[in-house]
């Protein structure tokens, strides 16, 4: 059923999305398709404290609002419902199906609740959308604007760095980048363990790059900092793990030829800088719907029974043998880098 409502009516939207940061970038068509549907809406977007950053300068949104879910969350449940409350908005679109973000939309009186049929948190919404299956998340996303005859296919996600930012990267990495053939962005880290590609295979691999005169760029978070030196070669490399924002790391994957990940967020901040991405994709399958989507764009994988394991990972293979990232081997990796610069 499509939704009669004049767009002129419509003056102040909610959209909320409080999961992972790979999950924020995503919505970010979304965001822009909404704009393009309610031109002179203001659109105000709630994330986690942790991604408050990730959206800042996009050019859609009026404001991003924090919630802090870790630190005091009662507190901050309280401070945003009271403010959201406030705000009488006209149009609520929730990405996040947690009974939280339900009950924080339980305090707002919204004419429009839109959100997706499934889990608990549907009983929150008025209007309710299919969760597609079996198709990339942005598509997910993009059918929640469904019931407005909006059939948006622009899945080309954004992120945008200040010109600030991307003047101080490119500095910082300019004398790498003379001596680099190509420059070839590692993001080694993820938040569950079974998402890891061995790091002694990342060693190996990135040995071979640079004896072969590539330039190794790291980026991650301050975690994920020692695995970086674990794997650093000897040369040809710079380690801004643990040092860059979000959105500054995103200007330097910007700069770069070719993203190198595990299926994380990294994957997801070069997906919107248009950057290529080499993917490994262990306990997770693309047919959840978190796969790297431009043309170039290559995930290496097995076919194994046990995959997927789960929804996003685990600390340690269920089964034991880690199967699905061991059998990835540097040779195949290897050689897809060689083909695409050849």
């Amino acid at each position: 059923m499509i939704l009669k409502i004049d767009k002129d009516k419509i003056s102040k939207i909610l959209i909320i999305q409080t999961a992972f940061l790979g999950d924020v970038i995503l919505i970010t068509p979304l965001i822009k398709a909404v704009k393009n549907k309610f031109s002179s809406a203001i659109i105000d977007v709630l994330v986690s404290a942790e991604n408050y950053e990730v959206l800042q300068n996009t050019p859609y949104i009026n404001s991003v609002i924090k919630f802090d879910k870790k630190n005091d969350k009662l507190k901050s449940f309280i401070m945003n419902a009271l403010r959201l409350r406030k705000n009488n908005y006209d149009l609520l679109l929730s990405l996040h199906s947690s009974v939280t973000t339900g009950l924080l939309i339980s305090f707002m009186k919204i004419k429009y609740r839109v959100g997706f049929r499934r889990w608990l948190s549907q009983i929150f919404y008025n209007i309710k959308v299919e969760h597609l299956s079996d198709t990339l998340k942005i598509k997910k996303n993009l059918h929640l604007l469904s019931p407005f005859g909006i059939n948006e296919n622009d899945v080309q996600t954004e992120l945008y760095p200040t010109s600030e930012m991307r003047f101080e990267v490119k500095n910082k990495i300019s004398e790498l980048k003379k001596i680099s053939v190509k420059l070839i962005a590692i993001a080694p880290g993820s938040m569950w363990e079974t998402k890891k590609w061995p790091k002694e295979n990342y060693k190996k691999l990135i040995s071979q790059l640079t004896i072969n005169n590539y330039g190794v760029v790291f980026v991650g978070s301050k975690v994920e900092r020692e695995l970086c030196e674990e794997i650093k070669p000897d040369r040809n490399y710079v380690n801004f793990a643990g040092e860059l924002s979000v959105l500054e790391s995103a200007a330097v994957i910007e700069l770069c030829d070719l993203m190198i990940c595990n299926d994380s967020g990294a994957m997801h901040i070069a997906n919107a800088m248009k950057t290529d991405v080499f993917a490994f994709f262990g306990p997770t399958v693309k047919e959840i719907g978190y796969f790297p989507f431009r043309e170039n764009d290559k995930v290496f994988e097995v076919n194994l029974d046990c995959r997927p394991c789960g929804s996003h990972g685990s600390k340690k293979c269920p089964l034991g043998h880690f199967n699905c990232m061991n059998s990835i081997s540097v040779e195949s990796v290897l050689k897809e880098i060689k083909l695409k610069f050849v």
